[in-house]
Order: C-alpha cells, then structure tokens, then sequence
C-alpha cells in the first residue's frame, strides 16, 4: 500500500470497525448487512458522515443501502444524470475521491445537488463481490477537506475485506439455500414413494400406474402432487384402510 503511512488511532478504528462488521456478517439477517457495511465504514473513515452502496443490477445503478435518505438522493440524482464519482468507481473499479469545489466541472448535476445539503467531500470505492452485487461503497462529508490520501488507503483495505466477508456470507447463505431445498425434495419424493407403494400393494397396480392415479388426482384437485401424496398417506395412516 503506497502513500503516507495511516496513523494508528486511524487504524485501531478500522480494526474496531471490522470486528463488529464480522460479528454482523454471523449474526444479521442478510438482507441488513449492507445497511452494517454503510454504517461501520462511516464509523472506520475520518471525516466520512453519510455512506451509501450502489448496487449495479442488470446494468442499471441502484442504492441497496444507506446511512441517511440524503446519502440515497445524492446517488439518485446522478443515476438520473448517468454520470457521478459512484459510477465512475463501478465502471472503472478505482477509487474516486474529490471535493466538490473541483467537481462542478466534471459532474455539475452531483456537485449542485450536494452542496445544496451540505455535502463538500466525497470519496467512492468500487465494491464487487460477484456476478450478483458489484457497484460502489459511497462516502460524503459535510467539510470540504476532500478526504485524504490516507482515507482513500482506509476505504480501500475496508473494501477488500468486506468483500471478502460478503463473498464468504453469501456463499454460506446460497448453500444453506441449496441445503434446505435438497431436504424438501427428497421428503417430497419420500412421501410420493410411500404413496405410490401403498396403491401398488392395494390395487396390485405397477409403479408407473400408481403414479399415473397420483398426477391425476393432481390434477383433478389443482394441488401439487407431494400435497396429494402427504394427504394421502396421512388419511390412510389416520383410518387404517386406503379409502
């Protein structure tokens, strides 16, 4: 990591910071953990007092999170525009870091629309976790120091391991997902074998015909075919005879 060297207070914070953002990452449901990501960077970056994340989704530039409504509008007013330092930094994934009186050129509709609530510093990183969440982790501060070099070197060692911890979470969540689907279905087929079992032996039917009774059923009935099946089961179990 190039550039001055960060000051320890700065780096006891982030560390602060990181370890509640990990205790979050355990413990939030998944869909706050952004909102935790805004907050602790606010907390972790000097001179940082609103946060904000874009979320690209299907091309188009969303904020999944904020620490303030202000924060939100100022992302608001520059995917109106199709320009602005949170675009910039998801398009090209390097840090944008400016103060608004040198904006104005670059970006008038954002540097208009900041200044106008107080906002003179803004420093953007760009967030990409995977095919799903990529965009940028936004920064605003009400003086107009601009952010410093060091805040830049914060925010992009903050970024990584977000990134990190996000990734990791998201991947735990999909196979606990994947988890808990497998168990339905092989319960669903569980249930749907016994059925087919029970009219087989009572009927003196083939497989294939007892499952043809059970689609059928399905369909007269317009429920799924495991509810049939678990309705039959349950029916059979409560009066001892197939029906």
């Amino acid at each position: 990591m190039s550039g001055a060297p960060i000051p320890a207070e700065d780096l006891d914070e982030l560390t602060a910071a990181m370890a509640d953002l990990t205790g979050a990452l355990e413990s939030e449901p998944a869909d706050e953990i952004l909102e935790v990501v805004c907050a602790e960077a606010v907390r972790a970056i000097p001179g940082a007092d609103m946060a904000s994340i874009t979320a690209i989704r299907d091309g188009e530039p969303e904020t999944a999170a904020a620490t303030d409504d202000r924060a939100a509008e100022i992302d608001r007013v520059q995917y109106a525009a199709g320009e602005g330092p949170c675009l910039q930094a998801a398009s090209t994934g390097e840090i944008v870091r400016v103060p608004l009186a040198t904006a104005g050129r670059v970006w008038p509709e954002f540097t208009e629309y900041a200044t106008s609530i107080g906002v003179g510093s803004y420093l953007a990183a760009p967030l990409r976790v995977d095919q799903h969440l990529g965009g940028a982790l936004n920064l605003f501060g009400h003086g107009d120091h601009g952010f410093a070099e060091t805040d830049s070197q914060l925010l992009r060692l903050y970024t990584t391991i977000v990134t990190f911890g996000l990734r990791t979470t998201r991947r735990y969540h999909h196979a606990r997902q994947r988890a808990v689907e497998l168990e339905a279905a092989m319960r669903s087929r569980a249930v749907i074998e016994q059925a087919k079992g029970i009219l087989m032996a009572v009927h003196r039917i083939t497989a294939d015909e007892a499952m043809q009774r059970l689609i059928t059923e399905s369909q007269r009935t317009n429920v799924k075919l495991r509810d049939v099946a678990t309705r039959f089961v349950a029916e059979l179990s409560a009066s001892g005879s197939p029906g």
